[in-house]
């Protein structure tokens, strides 16, 4: 496997980028992992390492690059769950990202792709887990040409009553769109999470919606309290399904 860094030129400053591929046998699609809400660390590496080692060139972004690199977001992502003032100034962090902004990042990051003897030409996949969910929502529609597979894990802001709701441009998405949530999830309430089928219908594009029984937000990480092995294996063979008939096919 080879893995470094990247730092990518965004309108806003330099995004630094953790790289993973195989080192035999390229070039290999692209897939981009959109964080969750603590922000980069070794467990999200090592969810994209498991994700190369299959045949996959993983770019995983650090979308708080406008406030600092990895451990200099102003919280101690340690504490997080034990300290409600550290998870706060974690909740403050995220909401210097908007739907906007990501799209706006991600430009950047597929010319990169592009541009890279280790990258394939083409068809392109991504991953938003927890606040990210949005995000690739909005992503696969603004880049509907690029992005041939969508999957969010218990995605917020998917449904919103705001202007720029992800849900709004969903029609635009021309790729195949995977929906997972929890059982139960108090950042996706059931009633969101019920009307998710009809909502996706009426845009008429090609998309499963999963709910995991037993579980909660965050079951996906194994260094959660909340993970469910089961789950997450489920969530794997997910991936590994929608990539390989989307992007290799």
């Amino acid at each position: 496997m080879r893995e470094y860094e990247a730092e990518i030129q965004t309108k806003d400053g330099a995004m630094d980028t953790f790289i993973c591929h195989p080192e035999e046998d390229g070039p290999f699609p692209a897939i981009i992992i959109y964080m969750d809400a603590p922000g980069i660390r070794e467990e999200l590496r090592d969810m994209a390492r498991r994700l190369g080692t299959v045949g996959y060139f993983v770019m995983l972004p650090n979308l708080y690059y406008r406030t600092g690199r990895e451990g200099g977001y102003g919280y101690d992502v340690a504490k997080i769950r034990s300290d409600n003032a550290e998870r706060e100034k974690m909740f403050e962090v995220m909401r210097t990202l908007t739907n906007a902004r990501v799209v706006s990042d991600t430009g950047p990051l597929l010319s990169y792709a592009v541009e890279t003897p280790g990258c394939a030409d083409g068809r392109v996949g991504c991953i938003g887990y927890c606040m990210s969910g949005q995000f690739v929502v909005s992503i696969g529609a603004a880049y509907a040409d690029d992005f041939a597979a969508i999957a969010s894990f218990y995605g917020v802001g998917i449904v919103t009553d705001a202007e720029d709701s992800p849900h709004l441009n969903a029609h635009k998405i021309k790729g195949e769109l995977y929906l997972a949530f929890a059982s139960s999830d108090p950042w996706v309430p059931q009633p969101l999470v019920d009307s998710m089928p009809s909502i996706m219908e009426n845009a008429g594009i090609d998309h499963r919606i999963e709910i995991y029984p037993d579980t909660e937000h965050g079951f996906a990480f194994p260094q959660r309290p909340v993970y469910v092995k089961a789950a997450a294996e489920r969530h794997w063979e997910r991936l590994f399904a929608l990539f390989y008939r989307r992007l290799r096919q």
